[in-house]
């Protein structure tokens, strides 16, 4: 049982001192899997997927089947209510326009995914440019959604969750994790 924090692999962790801390760092993870997406379908113009680009696609489908996934569960299960609950229009407004965003993405995602999957597996049976395409509008809604999240949602929540309560959060998620890996 891994007992430190390993910024590599949230799902491995101990509980983080708040769940923001989780959250935050799944957003860095989401970036840098956004960011691969953009190198792999790069990589696939005019070529076969290699073995490198063929493992970048399984990091990328592993991220966004699992990792993502269970992020905007959390979102939507210890962020969203007591936003929600606050009464305030516009942070209701954002938290409808958010959660339709999950809805999206999931959706996009569904859409990506059989192509990664196959590149994965060293298949070629997929579209570079409906790829490249599908991809491009994943790409742009998960980075307007991560920057809403950082920039409106998150300090708002912050600072009406008390320490305690993010603390709940931190370890109710990092129990969650660690069922799902056992």
């Amino acid at each position: 049982m891994v007992t430190s924090h390993d910024p590599g692999n949230p799902d491995r962790t101990a509980a983080p001192a708040d769940g923001f801390t989780a959250l935050d760092e799944c957003h860095r993870q989401t970036l840098a899997a956004i960011a691969k997406i953009e190198v792999l379908v790069d990589r696939l113009e005019g070529n076969a997927p290699d073995p490198a680009t063929r493992a970048l696609a399984a990091e990328v489908v592993r991220h966004f089947s699992t990792t993502a996934r269970q992020h905007h569960i959390d979102e939507e299960r210890h962020v969203f209510p007591a936003l929600a609950a606050s009464g305030d229009s516009v942070m209701q407004q954002t938290l409808l326009e958010l959660q339709q965003d999950h809805h999206w993405l999931e959706e996009d995602w569904m859409a990506l995914l059989p192509a990664l999957d196959a590149i994965a597996c060293g298949q070629s049976w997929y579209d570079v440019e409906t790829l490249r395409e599908g991809s491009a509008i994943f790409v742009e809604l998960s980075r307007d959604h991560i920057a809403l999240e950082e920039n409106c949602l998150y300090p708002a929540a912050r600072a009406r969750l008390s320490a305690a309560d993010q603390r709940v959060m931190a370890n109710e998620m990092a129990a969650r994790r660690a069922a799902r890996r056992g």
